[in-house]
């Protein structure tokens, strides 16, 4: 741990005063000298601390007044401040940060999604042409429930895979992420528990902690959890819902056996708790069994989006679920959020998939995964970093690093680097995946490993 400086005491020392409300919004602090005095440091100490704490927002200077605790001190906190403490490389916003707001130069192995060459953009360019003829499409407000056309194309998606959904069981929401927060809304109140894997997406801990609720975990295994541990957690912790990818789970590459897809929503049926199948991932590995799909809708709810296959850019996502639930779910997003996503982009979608330039899009960006993943595999292995598991479609592996090796310290590392890296505790509620790495096969170029190799060795840059 890095040694605390003085002028780091001094903030600290100010923050926990506010925070323990010994300093509410609007007092004066003690002058430049009185603090020196108090505190037994240099006036330059106390400035620079003040200075800093002003740069943050925490408190203000009043030109020939002195300063005061700003009025953003006492406002509400955001979901950040309701995660466990952990190192920032170990946390959920701030891995989404550095993935997100990072240069399009940076090398971005950490990050979840496809670079934008791997995208059908022709096929977008296309389809965003067509609809922005429409002007209406450029200006109105879309309807409750979604675009028909494309609640109806996601209808027949899901009967090849078996799963029989009218279109009005789906709710177009505005991504996938607002899909789940939406169904938390729903169905959780405060104090509720809520079943995750471990390790799991990050951003389910992140929308757990936003609600306010109590999250525990059970092992994710390479077919899904097992049954008995499932039951057990469930039966002792009364979770009201399991969020979960059934399909190419992430991070760990993973897709549920037939089997354990035929258990669990009976043994969440028992104990009166809701299945959240995440199949973002589903056109990565088409025929693998989903919960949805054997439940019938009864007590799982699919939710997906097209991030990960068309566009980040184009927000859209969807919910499958009981039509008590959609025509709740479809008021609250009203109420939030004024209806679902805008109908240019659910336009495009909808003209994308229409075509077969889609499902060409998608055979060959399965195959172009392959290749990656097959080269990938080896390489990285070469250096120590070993896959775990050969996952059946998608773009990442999950990979244990060499003994003693931390994934977080390593992150830190490879950013200086201009590297940015997912390390294995983002993904684990018990914080016992220490020694993981999820690796992006498409986005880890040779620089990347280059400077992931002298990262594990400790060179600086």
């Amino acid at each position: 741990m890095a040694e605390v400086t003085q002028t780091g005491r001094v903030i600290e020392g100010i923050r926990s005063r506010i925070a323990t409300r010994s300093l509410c919004a609007g007092d004066r602090l003690p002058s430049v000298r009185r603090s020196a005095a108090d505190l037994g440091v240099s006036p330059a100490t106390v400035v620079e601390a003040y200075d800093r704490l002003v740069a943050e927002g925490l408190i203000a200077a009043v030109p020939r007044s002195g300063f005061f605790v700003s009025h953003l001190a006492g406002a509400p906190q955001g979901p950040a401040a309701h995660a466990p403490l952990r190192e920032h490389e170990i946390d959920p916003f701030w891995v989404s940060r550095q993935s997100l707001d990072s240069s399009q130069s940076s090398d971005k192995p950490g990050c979840g999604w496809l670079p934008p060459d791997w995208m059908p953009q022709r096929a977008l360019q296309k389809a965003l042409r067509e609809v922005s003829r429409d002007g209406d499409l450029l200006t109105l407000y879309g309807t409750t429930a979604g675009d028909p056309v494309l609640r109806r194309q996601i209808a027949l998606r899901f009967a090849a895979e078996g799963l029989e959904c009218d279109p009005d069981r789906i709710l177009l929401t505005q991504s996938g992420s607002q899909a789940i927060d939406l169904i938390c809304r729903l169905l959780l109140a405060p104090g509720d528990t809520v079943l995750l894997d471990d390790p799991c997406y990050f951003n389910y801990q992140a929308l757990i902690a936003a609600h306010k609720v109590r999250a525990v975990s059970v092992p994710f295994l390479r077919s899904g959890p097992d049954p008995a541990a499932f039951e057990a957690v469930v039966a002792a912790q009364r979770p009201r819902l399991y969020i979960t990818n059934s399909n190419l789970h992430n991070p760990t590459g993973g897709s549920l056996s037939l089997t354990t897809a035929h258990r669990l929503p009976g043994i969440a049926a028992a104990h009166g708790m809701v299945i959240v199948e995440d199949d973002i991932f589903a056109d990565f590995a088409p025929g693998v069994p989903t919960m949805a799909a054997l439940d019938g809708l009864s007590g799982v709810i699919r939710i997906g989006s097209f991030s990960k296959t068309l566009s980040a850019a184009l927000r859209c996502g969807y919910i499958a679920a009981r039509p008590e639930w959609i025509d709740a779910l479809t008021d609250l997003q009203l109420a939030t959020g004024f209806g679902g996503p805008p109908p240019l982009a659910t336009s495009a979608i909808s003209r994308v998939l229409a075509g077969g330039g889609f499902r060409r899009h998608m055979e060959e960006l399965r195959r172009r995964l392959a290749r990656a993943r097959q080269a990938m595999a080896p390489r990285l292995t070469a250096m120590g970093i070993v896959p775990q598991g050969e996952p059946v479609g998608g773009f990442t592996l999950w990979c244990r690093l060499p003994d003693g090796v931390d994934s977080a310290l390593l992150a830190r590392r490879c950013l200086a680097r201009d590297v940015v890296l997912a390390p294995g505790n983002v993904f684990s509620p018990s914080q016992s995946a220490t020694s993981f790495l999820r690796i992006n096969v498409a986005q880890t170029s040779d620089h990347a490993l280059l400077q992931l190799a002298l990262s594990m060795r400790g060179e600086t840059p």
